[in-house]
């Protein structure tokens, strides 16, 4: 007997029009605990001193890992149409001043 799977479930997002025009970030500081991880998104402007956060995004390690899943199947899927992506940091460098990067708990 063979098993049907249930429809699956319409999700509708509504976005207001602020949030719709979207923020700028160059930045992001991750950091974690026990039961969240947090990215801190910023903003770094030549000749500026100060990052000033633009949104934090607080999710469980679960949906975080879902959303680097999803992430990597979206670049993949980018590089396939448009050539890969460059970052132009060297995979040897340890010291970065901006960019995406994870920070330890303190």
């Amino acid at each position: 007997m063979e098993q049907t799977k249930p429809p699956q479930q319409q999700i509708q997002v509504q976005i207001d029009e602020k949030t719709g025009q979207g923020i700028y970030a160059n930045l992001a500081l991750i950091s974690h605990s026990g039961a969240e991880i947090i990215i801190d998104f910023t903003r770094m402007l030549p000749g500026m001193p100060k990052a000033v956060v633009q949104a934090r995004i607080i999710l469980t390690p679960q949906h975080a890992k879902s959303l680097e899943k999803a992430l990597d199947e979206n670049i993949k899927k980018y590089e396939a149409r448009f050539g890969e992506i460059k970052t132009g940091i060297d995979k040897h460098e340890t010291n970065r001043n901006i960019g995406f990067q994870s920070h330890e708990d303190e």
